[in-house]
């Protein structure tokens, strides 16, 4: 296909899988379940944090950390005593326990206390998105934490993809009323966002000719970028869902 040809692909798989049938399968109906700005943005944010593995079981987990939380994220977040802290040390998803999840509840209240929100500390546009992203995770982490739970926050310019903070921003940015991404967050601009490179979208990527490099790291996702912006400049990262839904579900 020449590039033309592969844009109308690209756009018409957009289409077929950028609609409400999606959210059924995909971590994205955690922060469907709420209407307040904060809680929604809260279990996208930990919702996202543990998107790596089965779907099934990334979904299954999501749903118990909102349990955990009484399903009232933002109030449990703001509100919490240290023995509702201790009811969390069951969760665990992967290498991500209840120690991590307790850690991020503190980080998660400091964001909120002292820099005024999850939007406002991302939406600092002397910066490149990526350069937010690390400065987000400085933020994140200034208060007393466990070591270990810094590795659930990749920071971009040491080389990450940071594939599922990338995702949870498009989740909060994107608002093409479709029913998918929620959209919550109207001082950032689609353009800035990059796309949740995984081994979906890089695998599909590199089959369709737009990426070359063989890591899923940083430098690929700048490729990857730089091709979609090619394709739309406005709304790059809609085709996440064309290369994802090609390669996750379509096994193309």
């Amino acid at each position: 296909m020449n590039n033309t040809e592969l844009k109308e692909f690209l756009d018409e798989k957009v289409i077929e899988f950028n609609n409400p049938t999606f959210i059924q399968d995909d971590p994205i109906q955690i922060p469907h379940l709420y209407t307040l700005k904060e809680d929604i943005e809260i279990a996208g944010f930990l919702s996202a944090t543990i998107a790596w593995g089965n779907r099934k079981m990334i979904i299954k987990n999501a749903h118990r950390m909102m349990d955990l939380m009484g399903n009232s994220p933002y109030d449990f977040v703001m509100e919490h005593h240290d023995d509702q802290l201790e009811s969390l040390d069951s969760f665990v998803h992967r290498t991500f326990n209840g120690v991590d999840f307790a850690s991020f509840i503190k980080g998660l209240k400091h964001i909120y206390t002292n820099h005024d929100g999850l939007e406002s500390v991302f939406a600092n546009t002397n910066f490149t998105m990526q350069e937010r992203i690390s400065n987000f995770k400085k933020l994140f982490f200034e208060i007393e934490h466990p070591t270990r739970s810094e590795k659930h926050i990749s920071d971009p310019l040491k080389g990450s993809a940071a594939k599922r903070i990338n995702m949870y921003l498009r989740w909060m940015v994107r608002n093409d009323n479709t029913g998918v991404d929620l959209g919550i967050w109207n001082t950032i601009s689609t353009a800035d966002l990059s796309c949740p490179l995984d081994v979906h979208s890089g695998n599909m990527a590199r089959k369709l000719g737009i990426l070359t490099r063989k890591q899923n790291d940083a430098k690929a996702l700048a490729e990857l970028d730089a091709a979609l912006r090619r394709f739309d400049p406005i709304d790059p990262v809609k085709y996440d869902f064309a290369l994802f839904g090609l390669g996750a579900i379509e096994k193309f």
